[in-house]
């Protein structure tokens, strides 16, 4: 008989019929006439309950199904007569596949706190928190892709192995065959790294931007979606050494373009995340935050309010909030910032432009007053930034006068200025960071509960 799985099996059509289901013991309950077992086989937040009639089974039968022990179960799917399910299935026979052993078990218990949990990363996933996350995850995946190919965005691959730092965008994970104990040296006495295996130093990536950029000037729209390294040692809710970003870049696409884009991405992947997993969403905005489906709504339901670096920086000055970190002309927004004028002053999303040019990176274009790039941030309720954007800048002669002023080391990065070479066109782009979605979307607030093996300073067990 083929395996229903139990995403499917709550269909008015299946009432009446022998099923066969498989999965893990989530409770076991009963008396001496029967016991009740909730199955769930991770396909759904739901579970299917498991009825077995001590007519049928013997207490010794049923000693081993334990909270976390796997079994596959036949038997008939009826209506349910309990209350918190419409149909149930009553056990004709059933095979344990693995015990999980009361003392043992680290999950036997309920209520184990999320920091608990991430110390038990490899089981977590079994969790309702966490399998609720993770179905939410891969549909926004799902989601992103979806969007850019109907789009006609192409997907393109940028390396993970870099011998460039894009942006300086953060300290870089060196990758190298070297005998770290004992590296060859120079005359100089410096570590010889035209030895190593590329010839030269090379790190694990921060960004696929510039290589996007590549793509983007010869097939026209393109997104990277894919695994990004910061070897920083941050140890905050916020940040993780290893995050997946997605990163478009448009040809032919100006600074206000760039924005509509990000507006509707944005707006498509948190519907598409309400329309398909509403029951994960549902639960968690239970656990956790009451508010969550009405937040996404309203960012889905609301436009964008689109506003100046200076007159954000106005706003802030006269708020008469006491900040953290000051506020002035200049200052690079911190998150406390950025959530004042989307939770507090607009009460929705707001997309910042025109940032100081001291504070951006140097390939954005310089805006006509020479002080200001065209720069835009997402800023989202709860988040802060969400993407980070800009129109690049396609004149040679102005992308170098930039590299200099800010001293860019751009020896090994020829091959990027050659875009503006030859046949530059005005184009743009952003980042997102998928963590982050996953952060908003879920109501979540820590950033290693949405990824399922977090990478932080002192943690990479698996």
């Amino acid at each position: 008989m083929k395996r229903t799985k139990i995403v499917d099996i709550f269909a008015p059509e299946l009432i009446g019929q022998e099923v066969s289901v498989k999965g893990w013991v989530r409770t076991r309950r009963g008396n001496k006439h029967v016991q009740f077992v909730a199955l769930n086989d991770g396909s759904t937040i739901k579970n299917i309950q498991i009825v077995f009639d001590l007519e049928k089974f013997s207490e010794e039968d049923l000693k081993a199904i334990t909270t976390g022990s796997s079994l596959h179960v036949k038997g008939l799917l009826v209506e349910s007569m309990g209350k918190g399910q419409t149909c149930e299935v009553q056990a004709n026979e059933f095979e344990l596949y693995g015990t999980a052993p009361v003392e043992s078990y680290p999950l036997q218990k309920k209520g184990h706190t999320l920091e608990f949990l991430r110390e038990i990363a490899h089981l977590r996933p079994r969790t309702n928190t966490f399998g609720a996350v993770l179905r939410i995850r891969s549909a926004l995946a799902y989601a992103i892709h979806t969007y850019f190919q109907n789009n006609g965005f192409f997907y393109l691959h940028t390396p993970l192995i870099t011998a460039s730092d894009c942006e300086g965008a953060g300290a870089m994970f060196q990758v190298t065959t070297l005998d770290v104990e004992n590296p060859p040296r120079n005359e100089e006495g410096k570590v010889d790294y035209t030895q190593d295996f590329f010839g030269k130093t090379t790190a694990l990536t921060v960004s696929g931007q510039l290589e996007g950029e590549l793509g983007a000037t010869a097939l026209g729209a393109i997104y990277t979606f894919g695994p990004t390294f910061r070897a920083e040692n941050s140890n905050t809710p916020r940040h993780l050494a290893e995050f997946w970003m997605i990163e478009p870049e448009i040809a032919f696409c100006d600074i206000v373009e760039n924005m509509d884009l990000a507006e509707d991405f944005l707006k498509y992947c948190i519907k598409y995340a309400l329309d398909k997993c509403r029951d994960d969403i549902e639960f968690l905005a239970q656990m956790y935050d009451n508010d969550l489906i009405a937040r996404l709504e309203e960012v889905c339901n609301s436009e964008f309010v689109r506003l100046s670096y200076t007159e954000g920086i106005e706003i802030l000055e006269k708020s008469g909030k006491k900040f953290e970190f000051p506020i002035y002309w200049g200052a690079d927004l911190q998150s406390e910032h950025e959530r004042y004028l989307v939770e507090e002053h607009f009460r929705r999303p707001v997309i910042l432009t025109g940032y100081p040019k001291e504070i951006k990176a140097f390939y954005m274009k310089l805006n006509d007053d020479n002080k200001t790039v065209r720069a835009m941030d997402v800023l989202f309720p709860k988040i802060g930034e969400i993407i980070g954007g800009s129109e690049r800048e396609e004149s040679y002669d102005k992308l170098m006068k930039r590299i200099e002023e800010m001293n860019i080391p751009m020896k090994d990065m020829w091959w990027y200025l050659d875009t503006r070479r030859f046949g530059t066109v005005p184009h743009s782009g952003f980042g997102l960071g998928f963590e982050r979605l996953c952060l908003f979307v879920t109501g979540m607030t820590n950033i290693r509960d949405v990824i399922p093996f977090p990478r932080t300073p002192g943690n990479a067990e698996f």
